[in-house]
């Protein structure tokens, strides 16, 4: 009943912007104060810590690319296999209603023995041709069917 608060996620750390206007130039004249070091030392902190974090940045972008391209690619292969294996199942299942469909065939043949033969050698043919493509698809069959 009580609620909890989630705790938003936190935004990276980046570093300030160099500045625009530089007030305290320093030049190449001698006598500069024992304070101007540290100004400078500082600074130049400031802008190797920027530097390293636009490197940093640079990086975990390459890195993100690379990753998008390897996601990619996994989706590209599998959606191969998937097709492959797609258009094996669809041919698997064409050449049980093919035999499906001859097995009726030959039921109707036998119950109608006289009509069959008064149709002529023309049909022999055509079902001699019929058979040598089944014999051809046999040998593309595989050894064993699962789920049986």
């Amino acid at each position: 009943e009580k609620t909890v608060p989630i705790p938003e996620k936190l935004n990276e750390w980046a570093p300030r912007p160099p500045p625009e206007f530089v007030r305290d130039v320093m030049g190449s004249s001698a006598g500069a104060g024992s304070g101007e070091f540290h100004v400078y030392r500082h600074l130049r902190r400031r802008e190797y810590q920027r530097q390293d974090f636009m490197d940093a940045m640079a990086e975990k972008q390459r890195l993100d690319e690379e990753f998008q391209k390897k996601l990619e690619r996994n989706k590209m292969i599998a959606e191969e296999q998937t097709a492959k294996r797609r258009r094996k199942r669809q041919k698997l299942k064409e050449k049980k209603l093919q035999a499906k469909k001859n097995k009726l065939e030959q039921k109707k043949q036998e119950k109608e023995p006289d009509q069959s033969q008064e149709r002529g050698s023309s049909e022999d043919d055509e079902e001699d041709s019929k058979e040598e493509e089944e014999k051809e698809d046999d040998a593309e069959e595989p050894s064993f069917v699962m789920g049986r």
